[in-house]
């Protein structure tokens, strides 16, 4: 048995009294001389035993009336489990504990862990916490739950924090969606944060917590921080060999609330130190460093920007990767060679393909006879302008180069016989070819479609204005994909695959006879992405930032694949489609059927930014205007008590019994008092 007002029970001290007044007003009888006592009647010693047990009775009876009166008054209860929720109020509580990057900053996280267990530490039995672990987004969720110790534990085991940034709003609506489920009226959201400013942006100003939700701030950031953050990194992603001195563009900010003046920038090449800069912010709050390498070797090159100066070091490094690829050998087969350079097939092709310093091609020109399996076997791409004499034998080369991987780009022209070319490489030909067709001097065809997503035309942002006055009707392959249109809806430009090869037919010439495409401003990055298509594998993205997922496969068609984390443990994909998270800083090395793969993965730079804003400035965005103000704890508390007691009334019982025992104390006083 529990009492809800237990400070009465000191009222049984009042059942003292009765026995102090019996004690007092015993008095011992009076001497009296008499003459003779032969008229006092003589009483038994029977009668006198009796009416001692009737006063000790009465004693009894005013004491224990005494004692049920106080017990009355301190409203006794049964139900011991019930009565532990009366000392508070119950409640529903959800502790949002910010995990982003910037809590890393100082004992930032060491006391938004002490501030929750302070928190569950405060909880009365009975009341249920539920706690979200979040940066962007919730990482971690733990429903609502009467075991705060498991909740506790659970806080206290927590590691370092992550790399994600902080947003508030979408961890706001969970906590308020976690306690649509509560069973208690009074619900409250506690968040723990370093309240960065950056927290608030894409606030939804018309969103609010549901009413009766109340909200509480814990502020565990620093008040000054000092803090010098690598905003960005502009560094080339892919290079052909014998490129020169590289620039790598570095932005440096101070972001943190004390200015940092002074700092130093260094790159690192696959683990070489190469540049050190010094970084001077004396009068200005971000600086551009200009850093210096050289890529002179093929393959996949790692580079490491490190920033020293400041007492955050988690966002001091910058990483990237830049692929040395090989020069594109191109073997142009020029079907109509000549002296006039206005006149000859290849020219204008040669001159969109090495006229620039650093061009990404090596170009060899040879004629139609001068064509041989040896010389397509020293060359990536091999290109056919206006070619119709070759013999049986090269266009099997041609065919059997294909089919082993090679690339094949055809531009017919007014040479080529349409029987001729059919027969000869109708198994590697993208479509067949009808007839020549030749419009008049003010009649020409235009491009009226083109498939905008494709490799070659998707950098092609500029409009097709090229007129052609000449071109080959074609029949395209049922395997073949069209991926240009005249405006009479015939196919431009049809692409093949072949075995391991690719084949590229376009149905105009590359020169000034049919069309005047050469002319043009976009013949040069057509002719280039074209044949970067036809012999480079799609480029895949290579740099990612911490929350990003990514495949580190181009498609599925692998058999065996293997990722390391920037801490050397293998990786877990997300799903069949070998997809990985991005949740820590540094270099994912994947391993795609033995081709080994770096992907670089940084830090947000808006998380270094370490402006605070007030806990006053969140709750008047997301308090209800709706929210009626709680009564005070007092006030619910007595009602939940009249509640719980109503079915009990033991006070009821006891005053009842009070009233019985007061009649049998008036029956036995006037029988001992007469």
């Amino acid at each position: 048995m529990v009492f809800l007002s237990p400070l009465f029970l000191f009222g049984l001290l009042a059942a003292a009294l009765p026995i102090a007044i019996h004690l007092i007003r015993k008095e011992k009888p009076p001497k009296m001389m008499f003459s003779t006592i032969r008229f006092l009647k003589k009483t038994s010693k029977k009668l006198i035993l009796f009416q001692q047990i009737q006063q000790w009775l009465l004693l009894l009876l005013r004491a224990v009336v005494i004692m049920l009166l106080v017990i009355a008054f301190a409203r006794p209860l049964v139900d011991q489990s019930v009565s532990r929720l009366l000392d508070v109020e119950p409640q529903s509580v959800v502790i949002l504990l910010d995990n982003s990057m910037s809590m890393r900053y100082g004992e930032s996280f060491v006391d938004a862990k002490a501030a929750a267990v302070e928190i569950l530490d405060d909880l009365s039995p009975g009341d249920e916490a539920a706690l979200v672990l979040f940066s962007n987004s919730a990482e971690t969720v733990r429903e609502l739950t009467t075991d705060v110790d498991s909740l506790r534990s659970f806080v206290e085991g927590i590691g370092q924090p992550g790399y994600g940034t902080t947003r508030y709003m979408p961890n706001l609506r969970l906590a308020d969606q976690l306690l649509e489920s509560s069973r208690f009226e009074n619900r409250a959201v506690y968040m723990i944060s370093d309240y960065q400013e950056e927290g608030l942006d894409g606030s939804d100003d018309n969103w609010k917590l549901a009413p009766g939700v109340g909200f509480t701030g814990i502020d565990v950031g620093s008040e000054e921080s000092t803090n010098l953050v690598l905003t960005d990194v502009r560094s080339p992603e892919t290079l052909l060999e014998d490129s020169a001195e590289q620039q790598i563009l570095v932005r440096v900010r101070s972001s943190g609330t004390v200015h940092v003046s002074q700092g130093e920038v260094t790159l690192g090449i696959d683990g070489n130190l190469v540049d050190r800069v010094p970084v001077d912010l004396a009068d200005q709050s971000e600086q551009v460093v200009d850093l210096t390498a050289v890529f002179d070797t093929e393959g996949t090159h790692v580079g490491e920007v490190t920033l020293n100066g400041d007492s955050f070091a988690v966002d001091n490094k910058f990483y990237f990767t830049v692929d040395v690829l090989p020069k594109i050998r191109v073997l142009v087969v020029n079907g109509e060679a000549s002296d006039d350079w206005f006149d000859d097939e290849g020219h204008w092709f040669g001159l969109a393909v090495s006229s620039a310093a650093e061009s990404p091609f090596t170009l060899e020109s040879v004629e139609p006879a001068a064509l041989s399996a040896a010389s397509l076997r020293q060359n990536d791409v091999a290109v056919l302008l206006n070619v119709g004499d070759l013999s049986g034998s090269q266009a099997a080369a041609v065919s059997s180069y294909v089919e082993s991987g090679g690339a094949l780009l055809i531009a017919p022209g007014d040479r080529v016989d349409a029987d001729r070319f059919n027969q000869q490489f109708s198994e590697i030909s993208p479509a067949s070819l009808q007839f020549q067709e030749s419009s008049g001097r003010d009649d020409y065809l235009v491009i009226a479609d083109f498939n905008r997503r494709h490799p070659i035309l998707r950098p092609l942002e500029a409009d097709w204005s090229v007129r052609f006055q000449g071109h080959w009707t074609m029949t395209p392959d049922a395997e073949a994909d069209v991926l240009m249109q005249f405006d009479n809806s015939e196919p431009a430009l049809v692409e093949r695959s072949v075995g391991e090869g690719k084949v590229i037919l376009f149905a105009s010439t590359m020169d000034l006879e049919w069309n005047n495409l050469p002319l043009q401003a976009l013949f040069l990055p057509f002719v280039h992405e074209t044949l970067r298509h036809l012999v480079q594998p799609p480029t895949k993205q290579r740099a990612y930032q911490i929350g990003d997922t990514f495949s580190v496969v181009l498609d599925g068609q692998t058999n065996e694949v293997q990722a390391q984390g920037p801490d050397g443990n293998a990786l877990e994909f997300i799903d069949e489609n070998f997809v990985v998270n991005a949740a820590t800083p540094g270099l994912i090395r994947a391993t795609v059927d033995g081709v080994p793969q770096t992907y670089a993965v940084n830090v947000i730079p808006e998380e270094s930014r370490f402006a605070k804003t007030a806990v006053s400035n969140l709750y008047d965005t997301i308090i209800n205007p709706d929210t009626e103000p709680f009564q005070s704890q007092a006030v619910r508390t007595a009602q939940l008590i009249e509640e719980l007691e109503r079915p009990q009334r033991i006070w009821w019982w006891i005053l009842s019994l009070v009233m019985l025992l007061l009649v049998a104390e008036v029956l036995v006083a006037n029988r001992t008092y007469r």
